[in-house]
């Protein structure tokens, strides 16, 4: 198979990832330094990123987590914040795991943990275009002249975002809060509180539901549970 592959198969990271590591000569095969991203990788080749071997799992591990707010996205923290890692670190000491996709810091909900680099890479993959679901409580009443204008798109960063759903659930008048779900199919940093903060409004929690069809049900927030063999096949095949 191609290097890229190959690494992310390791579980090192996406298929996207594992290109920088090549690019930035991180990467050997049998003693040899590798730039070539069509490299191809036999089951006799000896594969080291920065002089650690790696070797293909015989069995991927698949997990949907509840994440709760308060932690990282990500393997490690230089900081020394908590990850979604450590959360999962009893059962999985030497599993190389990683996050599929990310949720910031004061974001929780449905998240995947995988030793599957090929699945993580169809996922996050933007021509993919996969639906995250998500619930939202915003400060103040959302009308639903506000709701048109998140469906069409809001200019972030100079370009405008794609067309969302995006339906009020509730307005709690004592509290002032609306509660709306948005579905998007994008990854831009923090978009949907952006998404928000262009209206002039405020977003006070929020939570990611689902991922195409798979639904975050029964899972605690700062639990986590396997996924079954249909929920897999259903990811391989979005």
């Amino acid at each position: 198979m191609r290097i890229n592959k190959f690494l992310a198969e390791c579980g090192l990271a996406s298929r996207r990832k594992c290109e920088e590591y090549i690019e930035r000569r991180e990467v050997a095969v049998n003693g040899k330094v590798v730039t070539d991203l069509s490299t191809q990788i036999s089951g006799d080749d000896v594969v080291t990123v920065n002089g650690r071997r790696l070797s293909l799992p015989s069995k991927h591990v698949y997990l949907l987590l509840n994440k709760p707010k308060g932690c990282v996205t990500t393997v490690s923290d230089d900081r020394g914040r908590k990850t979604v890692i450590d959360i999962v670190r009893g059962d999985y000491q030497d599993t190389r795991l990683f996050p599929v996709g990310r949720l910031d810091y004061d974001t929780e909900g449905l998240l995947i943990l995988t030793t599957d680099g090929d699945l993580c890479n169809r996922i996050t993959h933007p021509a993919n275009e996969i639906e995250k679901v998500y619930t939202a409580k915003v400060e103040g009443k959302v009308t639903e002249d506000e709701l048109a204008t998140l469906r069409r798109g809001v200019v972030l960063d100079g370009r405008r975002t794609g067309k969302c759903r995006a339906k009020l659930l509730s307005y709690d008048a004592k509290a002032n809060i609306s509660s709306v779900e948005i579905a998007i199919r994008e990854g831009l940093n923090r978009e949907v509180r952006r998404m928000f903060e262009s209206l002039g409004k405020q977003v006070t929690f929020l939570k990611r539901v689902a991922i195409g069809d798979l639904r975050l049900r029964g899972v605690d927030r700062g639990s986590y549970r396997k996924l079954t063999k249909e929920e897999i096949e259903y990811l391989r095949n979005m």
